[in-house]
């Protein structure tokens, strides 16, 4: 048999030429409007450029035009998919610019409703990646209990996606017995579901090979690109802002933070399930404690800032002399500048605020964890096949809510 002669091919033959790909912006797996460039030679993805705009939505900007109260309902926008966390985040900010102390019980039930977010988000996005890896079954169980968690927010604000819910210095209305009863069912209906989904993926040898090594990122480059959150714990990293800023009573808590090792799609979806278990933990933590409190209380007692209930408006003059004032963004706010982080269900969520003491923020700006984890993206999918950029897309949780602002 002849030796082989090495055939140079000439540039520009089809056999050298990689193809352009666009994922997104319109695609149903890149979770919202935004676009990936892939480069790719067959399945193989050689190199990648990430794109956001598409929704120019301008909230930090429209934020420092609009009164210190109506800037909750553009919270809602960022990660919809925990909405109230956005929205306990924004008061909480406020509140420590004015020097607002809330009562216990306000703490307790806002720790109850941004757990209730973390599970919902987290149920979202585990459910999204079993079905990017083949498994539609167990998106479709877990969804049912993100209707009775909206069920229950329903109950609170009577709203559900973007939920507005609660006000700088506490809630607008006090829990109903029936919003407890829904919470009480969840506490005992959902750990069943959760057990069954994780028996169904957890272990799964489909799953285990399709998440297994994809898109892993190190401890050390996941803090240089200002990982946190589920992410950040993946690759090892046990930072939490409820344990290091501990932030509307989570001192009074007791709680894991779940960590991983190698930051790939597999531990991060493991990491999101322990987490899950961890916020039914703090919830029923929660619950216990109220009963120790007065059941009256949902705000604090600052009258210049927090709207008076509206048979008081109709019948009080000074009632109605607080409410025009706070309706007219006529308060005084003190001026300041500030950083505020809370723990969001994605990650470090901040509220930067400057305040000239003026109606509006001077300066707002929106510390979106997703916005942080896409400049990671095209290094992570790098050499990965076209499959797997889909499923470590779904693992990062990316929203495209929190990446245009």
């Amino acid at each position: 048999m002849s030796e082989q002669q090495h055939i140079t091919l000439p540039e520009g033959s089809i056999e050298r030429q990689t193809q352009t790909l666009n994922l997104g912006p319109t695609h149903p797996a890149t979770h919202g409007v935004f676009q990936n460039i892939l480069e790719i030679d067959g399945e193989r993805i050689v190199s990648s450029e990430s794109t956001v705009g598409y929704i120019h939505r301008a909230f930090e900007k429209i934020a420092e035009r609009r009164p210190y109260y109506q800037i909750t309902p553009l919270t809602d926008r960022l990660n919809y998919c925990s909405s109230p966390i956005n929205n306990m985040g924004w008061h909480m900010t406020v509140e420590k610019l004015l020097g607002i102390q809330t009562p216990k019980r306000v703490d307790y039930l806002r720790v109850i409703i941004m757990e209730l977010a973390r599970i919902t988000d987290h149920l979202i996005c585990n459910g999204v990646v079993g079905v990017d890896s083949g498994a539609f079954s167990g998106f479709l169980y877990l969804m049912k209990y993100r209707e009775l968690a909206y069920e229950i927010y329903e109950e609170i604000c009577g709203s559900r996606l973007t939920t507005n819910i609660g006000r700088v210095g506490g809630f607008e209305r006090n829990f109903t017995p029936a919003a407890f009863e829904k919470i009480e069912r969840f506490l005992k209906e959902y750990p069943v579901a959760l057990k069954e989904f994780e028996t169904l993926m957890n272990r799964n040898r489909i799953f285990m090979e399709r998440t297994q090594g994809v898109g892993p990122i190190s401890a050390e480059r996941a803090i240089n690109y200002g990982f946190t959150g589920p992410n950040l714990r993946a690759a090892g990293v046990d930072y939490d802002v409820r344990v290091a800023q501990p932030y509307s009573s989570y001192e009074d808590f007791e709680f894991n933070i779940p960590v991983g090792t190698t930051g790939d799609c597999y531990d991060r979806f493991l990491v999101r399930n322990a987490e899950m278990w961890e916020s039914l933990s703090i919830i029923r933590q929660a619950m216990d404690k109220l009963k120790d409190l007065p059941s009256d209380v949902y705000h604090a007692d600052v009258p210049a800032y927090y709207l008076p209930e509206k048979s008081a408006v109709y019948t009080k003059m000074e009632a109605l002399i607080y409410h025009f004032k706070i309706i007219m963004g006529e308060s005084d706010i003190l001026p300041g500048e500030l950083y505020n982080p809370v723990e969001g269900a994605n990650g470090e969520l901040g509220f930067y605020l400057i305040s000239d003491g003026g109606r509006s923020p001077y300066r707002l700006h929106f510390r979106r964890p997703c916005f942080i984890y896409y400049q990671a993206y095209a290094e992570l999918i790098k050499g990965a096949m076209l499959s797997d950029a889909v499923i470590c897309m779904s693992s990062l949780n990316l929203i495209a809510g929190e990446l245009d602002a």
